[in-house]
């Protein structure tokens, strides 16, 4: 049920139309030229992908075989790019579906070989053991993320469509959870009144939450696909709003949200599962969904809440950009401010007092993106450790990997910088004391305990961290980066 089905105000235009005007001051919306590039690349890489399958398939003698001209396989995309609202600059999110004859040892060896061996592929790496497993590369310019899912069909048809549940009966969960990112978006489309206005205000919001730090799902932020149902769940309650008002709506429920209660595009019961008892998010079977602190639910069986990396630091950091961005909103629509307000860089860099410097080093390219992809992806165990402090108040993590100051001694060396927020002592004559070792040593030990699993990561790699006041960030990082954001704030 929505809230207001009234057409937009001439207001709400004007407001529509300089908002819009500000996202293309911000490079937001990709020229036509890297849109006929993005379509070429998946078109070269989806005759790979079938010529692989072909060349599997003559070298076994299996009696499925399928001729050239069948459909042996599929690239289906999804995430920001299948919703429309992937920016100048940004990656693909894909999937390559494949029959029954095709696992997913075939994927991350023979094909990863043939993607490693092509001019036009680089930064190739496999991520086998992440929860979604994945590759990750460049074809020529631009970056993909390609998922794998083997469907139980000899071939794969042309016109395949991922809406029919059915699809899922016998697969292995690792292919449920690869389809999932397809038909999820499929799913977000259907619900959404307006498309037009869905993905001009979702831009916006996009924009805003890159801006602010709160654009990653790995560190323990939210992703694309939790930004899209958020914005969706405000576009299904005001149907005929503009995208200005859209964004203005999208704060003032948000800020005004009582989590833990979940955000959900359509109730579960309306959700067709065909009886397939899949594993999904359920608060009252199970204790760990019971104690996720945002739960944002995706409108397709499985459900699941994309949100449930989000931590107590992480959820007090983003509603406080909500109430400030309700606030920037308001003044935008009284006329005491305009939309470049909204998107201010964060003050990230002026808030604390104390940060931590997590380093990820490598010996070479190669090894690095290994290295640095498992050091970001275990930040979010040294957040909960240092929420278990007596003193710490705030682990705060800025989501950006950035370059060492001096690149000539750190070529290959990714930092992560995380602000501290230190609880105030009863008596203001009390000095605080801030002992980080047992947190940060557990947290380096966990890193090399995973890294010594994987045979992808060199042995000369390594994580450092320090514990820094905000005077000698300057020892890491360029000016040009802690500058920004530096509008007076006080403190933590």
């Amino acid at each position: 049920m929505s809230i207001s089905s009234a057409s937009p105000s001439k207001l709400d235009r004007k407001q529509s139309k300089d908002l819009r005007n500000v996202l293309v001051t911000f490079d937001a919306y990709e020229p036509s030229k890297e849109q006929e590039d993005r379509v070429a690349v998946l078109q070269q890489l989806n005759c790979l992908a079938e010529q692989w399958i072909l060349d599997l398939q003559n070298q076994s003698e299996s009696e499925l075989m399928v001729t050239q001209h069948q459909a042996c396989c599929k690239i289906v995309t999804f995430g920001s790019y299948r919703l429309g609202v992937n920016f100048r600059g940004g990656d693909i999110d894909a999937l390559l579906i494949a029959p029954k004859q095709i696992d997913r040892v075939d994927f991350f060896t023979s094909f990863f070989d043939m993607l490693q061996s092509h001019p036009s592929i680089t930064d190739l790496r496999a991520i086998e053991e992440a929860y979604v497993p994945v590759m990750k590369f460049k074809f020529g310019t631009i970056e993909i993320d390609l998922l794998f899912a083997q469907l139980a069909l000899p071939s794969i048809p042309e016109d395949l469509t991922l809406s029919d549940v059915g699809l899922l009966k016998d697969l292995d969960f690792k292919c449920v959870k690869s389809l999932n990112g397809c038909r999820v978006a499929e799913d977000i489309l259907s619900l959404v009144p307006n498309h037009e206005s869905f993905r001009h205000a979702l831009m916006a919001i996009k924009l805003w939450a890159k801006r602010k730090g709160l654009y990653s799902s790995i560190v323990g932020f939210l992703g694309g696909v939790s930004w899209a149902i958020l914005m969706a769940r405000v576009c299904q309650l005001y149907p005929k709003a503009a995208p200005a008002t859209l964004v203005q709506k999208f704060f003032l429920i948000f800020d005004n949200w009582k989590w833990p209660t979940p955000i959900m595009l359509r109730h579960p019961e309306d959700i067709p599962s065909a009886d397939l008892a899949l594993p999904e998010w359920d608060p009252r079977k199970s204790l760990s969904d019971s104690l996720q602190h945002m739960p944002i639910l995706t409108p397709t069986y499985p459900i699941r809440n994309t949100a449930f990396n989000v931590n107590v630091s992480n959820l007090d950091v983003l509603l406080r950009e909500f109430k400030q961005g309700h606030a920037v909103c308001e003044d935008v629509f009284s006329g005491k401010a305009d939309w470049n307000s909204l998107f201010e860089p964060s003050d990230f860099f002026h808030r604390y007092k104390h940060y931590i410097i997590i380093q990820a080093m490598g010996a070479d390219k190669k090894g690095h993106l290994e290295w640095s992809g498992l050091v970001e992806s275990k930040i979010r165990i040294l957040i909960e450790k240092l929420e278990a402090c007596v003193n710490i108040k705030c682990a705060h993590i800025n989501p950006i990997g950035y370059c060492h100051v001096d690149r000539e001694t750190y070529p290959f060396c990714t930092q992560w910088v995380l602000g501290l927020g230190i609880k105030k002592p009863a008596d203001p004559k009390q000095a605080v004391t801030l002992d980080l070792t047992e947190p940060v040593e557990r947290f380096v030990s966990i890193v090399y305990q995973r890294a010594a699993n994987n045979s992808k990561v060199s042995a000369s790699t390594r994580v450092k961290t320090y514990h820094v006041k905000r005077k000698e960030l300057s020892q890491y990082l360029s000016c040009d980066i802690l500058e920004q954001g530096s509008r007076k704030r006080k403190r933590s």
